[in-house]
């Protein structure tokens, strides 16, 4: 069976307080693509996180010391700097209009994750999701008593990496599906037996998600992955993803 990447269009504005997974469920069924058994629904964590209601508003931001001189040194409004240090446990790197940190949570990112892309009105922004993996095991408890089905959900955000321009989408959160596939111990064509391959499909099904997924004008936060054979794990973590500081090359 082919893997196909669906787009899960005419979603509207996400606010706080609604049901993601009802209206998701409700516009894959009117678009003639309702969810199956097995799906993969990925969901930016914007959307995610305008539903849970954790957006700020930097106006009513008062910036600390250490935001004001960090903002100067790096070229940020401080009132941002503000909301960057709250969501952070580290800072990684400063560099010119860019701060990359360790969250709460334990994810490497710029800014802590704080968003200002599709977000409604000009000063505020959307944090990230106080638990990604929560949030995940919430929409796919939702959506088989919706739909009946067993699915896999993954929050997506969009994240830089060491050495490579672009950005990709990866897995800040996840919920019924293994998010590394431990390859140790299989052997390759040549029977070879592979000693490092772990591959993170969690993290490759977010970017495969992206090619629909919409960051501009196209509005569409949430796409469906059919096909995909994954392995069902219920308690499931993106916390696996983090690479261990003492195994951390590149702070």
């Amino acid at each position: 069976m082919p893997v196909t990447v669906i787009p899960i269009e005419r979603l509207p504005l996400i606010a706080k307080g609604d049901d993601l997974a009802q209206l998701i469920c409700s516009a894959a069924k009117n678009q003639n693509t309702p969810v199956e058994e097995n799906d993969i629904i990925v969901i930016t964590h914007v959307a995610v996180s305008k539903a849970e209601g954790n957006i700020v508003d930097l106006d009513e931001v008062v910036p600390s010391e250490r935001a004001l001189e960090i903002g100067r040194k790096v070229g940020k409004d401080p009132a941002l700097v503000e909301v960057i240090l709250r969501e952070t446990k580290e800072i990684v790197r400063l560099g010119p209009n860019s701060i990359i940190t360790e969250t709460k949570h334990g994810i490497i990112s710029a800014n802590a994750g704080v968003d200002r892309s599709n977000v409604p009105g000009e000063r505020n922004v959307v944090l990230l999701p106080e638990n990604p993996d929560a949030s995940a095991r919430h929409i796919r408890s939702e959506i088989k008593k919706l739909t009946g089905c067993n699915v896999a959900v993954i929050i997506s955000d969009t994240h830089g990496r060491p050495f490579r321009m672009g950005e990709i989408n990866v897995a800040i959160g996840v919920a019924g599906i293994q998010p590394i596939r431990d390859r140790r111990g299989e052997r390759d064509l040549f029977g070879y037996v592979l000693r490092v391959k772990r591959t993170c499909i969690a993290d490759e099904l977010a970017s495969a998600a992206e090619l629909v997924i919409g960051q501009a004008d196209e509005g569409i936060p949430a796409a469906i992955i059919r096909g995909y054979k994954f392995k069902v794990v219920e308690n499931a973590s993106v916390g696996e993803l983090t690479r261990p500081k003492e195994k951390d090359l590149f702070r």
